[in-house]
């Protein structure tokens, strides 16, 4: 069965160039123009993955709302932004709102298949873990449960996305050991630039501390990578 993928871009020649690419690759995709267009096609089941463009006809954001709605409705679906837009705040707040990805228009085809192909993959590699029973690993105060993909911190739920569970697991296998960011990206199962990295790391530390302003578990090995605190054991 082919992969559908949900293309929303506001240019009728950028969609149409990018469906046509993505459904040479043997993808099924679906496209949409606008944010109220691509809501009501999406009432449905979900997609396998999402591109998403940030400015979406008059809606400047619309692109980041969409994604707030969709990430609302699943933790797990993977969602890509694709835009011209290249600041550091608009990939900061793309990523924020719980995308997997933030890529811009002038990136090869190529990589932007590798990017994708590489999210489809981790979706397949939880679902094949998930019909293996629960694994649960604990460190102090912190509890991820590995099949259902969820963490606890003091008994509290830390809402993570896909990636930022698997960066995180990453780090707290082995603690006080440093992680770099290439084996960020592999334990995530994707392709990322390192400010993307560095992106979700920051995203990850955040959602910690609005549960516990001393939370201290990540830190950063300056010039390396990052590890989970060993004292957080």
């Amino acid at each position: 069965m082919k992969r559908h993928i949900v293309l929303v871009e506001d240019e009728p020649a950028i969609r149409e160039n990018y469906r046509d690419a993505l459904e040479r690759r043997g993808y099924q995709v679906s496209v949409y123009a606008d944010r109220p267009s691509a809501l009501e096609g999406l009432k449905g089941p979900l997609p396998d993955l999402a591109i998403i463009d940030v400015g979406l006809g008059d809606e400047i954001e619309g692109g980041f709302d969409l994604c707030q709605a969709l990430r609302q409705r699943s933790s797990l679906l993977p969602i890509i932004f694709l835009t011209a837009r290249d600041s550091d705040a608009d990939s900061v707040t793309g990523l924020r709102l719980g995308a997997d990805d933030y890529v811009t228009k002038d990136m090869s085809l190529d990589h932007l298949f590798a990017r994708i192909a590489a999210l489809l993959r981790r979706t397949d590699a939880w679902a094949q873990s998930s019909q293996q029973g629960d694994e649960v690993l604990r460190r102090g105060r912190l509890s991820l449960n590995v099949d259902r993909m969820t963490a606890e911190w003091n008994e509290r739920a830390v809402e993570l996305t896909v990636t930022e569970f698997w960066m995180l697991h990453s780090l707290v296998l082995h603690p006080g050991h440093v992680r770099n960011r290439t084996q960020l990206m592999d334990a995530a199962n994707t392709v990322l630039d390192d400010n993307t990295v560095t992106s979700h790391i920051k995203r990850i530390r955040r959602k910690f501390q609005q549960l516990d302003p001393d939370f201290d578990g990540v830190q950063t090995a300056y010039g390396f990578g990052y590890r989970w605190n060993a004292h957080e054991v």
